[in-house]
């Protein structure tokens, strides 16, 4: 029978009288009625708290089902009336000494979300008998509340040595409070300025043989935690990794996920290449499964896949066909899947890359087809031996005259023409033909940089620039400096055709526009032209720099602190966790003996910071004249070394157990280090030392 019958709002005084009631109810179905009268009232916000002594008195019933609603009345008001709330410490006393295990453990649980201070108190000793009950359930409930009770008061729980006894209980027989005490062993680690968690080979054995008994929840917690093992010698990643490889065939997406991630960190402390094309292997079948889900799940399942395939491309190179893009995707789906099809295109599959993107331009979702003709283009950049066709392609879209795909394709044609100098301009004379259709400011920049470069070739240039010219004032400013560079470039070409034009835009651009930038622009130009021609066409028509679709790749180091955090929100925001979570601890690749990319070890550095860490060098060897720019690097990186190892010798920590001892900044030796206090903090102990 369905309970919306519940959800209607209720009057507290009949709700009172119904508890309170004297008629004869041998199996409490009426307070249990009424119990789900008033959890329904407070989901719907109807505030119930004046019938709290009324519900203390409930508590008395020996049934689980009306425990349950009581202690969730319990936990929503006991926070706003707290005297009342230390009425039912002498139930919760009692409850947890109850036999029935499932009371225990809902009276435990309910104590550790009351965050009251009396009753934190009284929560010690139950809680401490807890974690040592005879039942699974009650441990592993214990081990969760004491997480929670970290984070009312992380001094008390450090005091009571309850981190001591959640170690205890990674050794328990049971794998379900095994998960649970990792969990919250990480979730201390996580929210802990001065714990730091690390777990050693045997530990981290012990946690993979639990996982075959695990549920899918304790198969995600074991394997986030097995993030925190850093291998130490060679062929403990490749034995791990090996044993958690059976969870990517899980049915559940957060443990596929989960277990990706730690494959693709242990990855970092494999020396055999061949190993590591082993494992990749064994990571795409997976993530191709997970693009059968729903579109939220594969629109994650995309998002992190971007981000493996950028640091091990092998992974999915052969799967380009999963990626292509089904009528009925959502357009955020298409979209994460083009941007993956752009990076798996290469030279052998670029034909098939091509007709898929073409057809893709003809889809009638204007973004979706922006990003298509947008992909041809940086696909034209990105391979040499396809930009013939590409171009070809591009030429067929913008023949199409719709206005969107016309500007869109001006926009990556004028990148090609970067890339490619002096052997596409014969398509030119097709693109001043769609003049007219230009209305957005970065197609009308990118023809206008088109004809300004070309001048020299384009007979009417300076009639093309004058029509642009009309609108000058009214431009946006990526418009205006377009066109005062190509006007420029088209007077040091052909002084005949634009003398008449230069002094009227560098009039408008020094003196009737606002944009420094631009009016600084301007007076660079004019005093350039004024004083010495030869320098500005040298500055002006210098050769530009090369691009590519590197510049579209993540930073090595930044692309490394994601792939730690697959399965998250950082690797689809594609953002550092510290961003947008206060007072998150950052992940980074701790220093081993096995570890392949050291220089995932060392901090940034500020600009104050690297110039302080250089050593003098002399003003003779800082010319660039003098020193091949390969020697300038090496005498820098050098420096940097220098400056980093100074650094790292002169950060020192005591250590109760060894003394003292350089402490590298991102890692300790030991599981959980608990640094020493000083006098005005309060703790027992002078260090906490864990080994995991």
């Amino acid at each position: 029978m369905s309970d919306a019958k519940y959800f209607q709002r209720g009057k507290t005084q009949e709700l009172r009288a119904e508890l309170n009631s004297d008629k004869r109810d041998p199996k409490h179905q009426r307070k249990k009625t009424v119990m789900k009268k008033i959890v329904a009232n407070m989901t719907m916000g109807n505030d119930m708290s004046s019938l709290f002594p009324d519900i203390l008195n409930v508590m008395n019933v020996p049934i689980l089902e009306i425990k349950k609603m009581v202690y969730l009345y319990l936990i929503n008001y006991a926070r706003s009336k707290p005297d009342m709330a230390m009425m039912a410490i002498t139930m919760f006393i009692k409850d947890v000494e109850d036999p029935n295990p499932l009371i225990r453990a809902l009276a435990i649980r309910t104590m550790g979300y009351i965050q009251v201070e009396k009753i934190v108190d009284c929560l010690i000793d139950p809680l401490r008998h807890c974690l040592r009950d005879k039942d699974p359930y009650v441990r592993k409930t214990a081990a969760i509340c004491v997480a929670k009770l970290y984070m009312y008061d992380n001094v008390l729980v450090e005091s009571e040595h309850f981190i001591d006894m959640l170690r205890d209980l990674l050794n328990d027989p049971n794998p379900t409070v095994i998960a649970n005490a990792v969990a919250a062993l990480t979730e201390i680690s996580e929210r802990s300025d001065n714990i730091q968690l690390k777990l050693n080979h045997t530990i981290s054995s012990k946690l993979a043989a639990a996982l075959n008994e695990c549920s899918e929840w304790g198969q995600t917690y074991i394997l986030e935690a097995l993030m925190y093992y850093v291998p130490q010698e060679q062929g403990d990643a490749e034995m791990l990794a090996e044993r958690i490889a059976p969870r990517l065939q899980h049915a559940n997406s957060a443990v596929v996920l989960t277990c990706v991630k730690v494959m693709i960190y242990l990855m970092n402390y494999m020396k055999d290449e061949n190993d590591i094309l082993t494992f990749c292997r064994k990571l795409s079948p997976p993530l191709v499964t997970l693009l059968s889900s729903g579109p939220e799940v594969q629109y994650v399942a995309l998002r992190n896949i971007l981000l493996v395939i950028q640091r091990r491309p092998e992974v999915l190179r052969n799967d380009m066909k999963v990626f292509f893009c089904k009528y009925n995707d959502p357009i955020y789906v298409k979209l994460a899947k083009l941007e993956i099809i752009f990076r798996l295109a290469n030279s052998n599959n670029v034909d098939q890359v091509l007709s898929e993107l073409k057809e893709y331009a003809t889809e009638v979702d204007v973004d979706f087809v922006r990003k298509a003709v947008r992909s041809i283009g940086r696909l034209a950049v990105k391979i040499e031996t396809a930009a013939e066709r590409c171009i070809t392609a591009l030429l067929d879209l913008i023949h199409t005259k719709v206005n969107y795909v016309v500007q869109e394709a001006i926009v990556v044609i004028k990148d090609i023409f970067r890339k490619y100098p002096n052997q596409y301009e014969s398509i030119i004379g097709t693109l001043c033909e769609n003049l007219d259709n230009l209305d957005e400011p970065e197609a009308k920049a990118a023809m206008i940089w088109i004809i300004g470069q070309y001048a020299d070739r384009i007979e009417n240039a300076d009639e093309l620039l004058d029509d642009f010219l009309y609108s000058f004032l009214d431009e946006p400013v990526e418009v205006q400096l377009a066109l005062l560079t190509a006007t420029v470039k088209l007077f040091i070409k052909r002084p005949t055709a634009g003398q008449e034009l230069v002094p009227k835009v560098l009039k408008w651009a020094t003196e009737e526009t606002v944009n420094p930038d631009l009016r600084d622009r301007g007076y660079i130009y004019w005093r350039l032209l004024s004083t010495d021609p030869a320098s500005a066409k040298a500055i002006v028509l210098s050769d530009k720099p090369s691009i590519s679709t590197e510049s579209d790749n993540m930073d090595v180091n930044f692309l490394d602190e994601l792939l730690l955090h697959i399965s998250s929100l950082a690797s689809i925001y594609h953002k550092s966790p510290t961003t947008f979570i206060h007072h998150y601890k950052p992940r980074f690749l701790l220093p081993s003996p096995v570890l392949q990319k050291t220089y995932h070890q060392r901090p940034s550095f500020s600009a104050a910071s690297s110039s302080a860490a250089l050593p003098n060098i002399p003003s003779s060897t800082t010319n660039s004249n003098n020193f091949a720019p390969s020697t300038q690097q090496q005498l820098q990186k050098g420096a940097i070394d220098q400056g980093y190892n100074s650094m790292a010798a002169n950060r020192l920590s005591f250590n109760g157990t060894n003394g003292l001892q350089p402490v590298n900044p991102y890692a300790t030796d030991i599981s959980i280090q608990q640094p020493i206090r000083t006098s005005q903090q309060t703790s027992v102990g002078v260090d906490l030392l864990l080994d995991l």
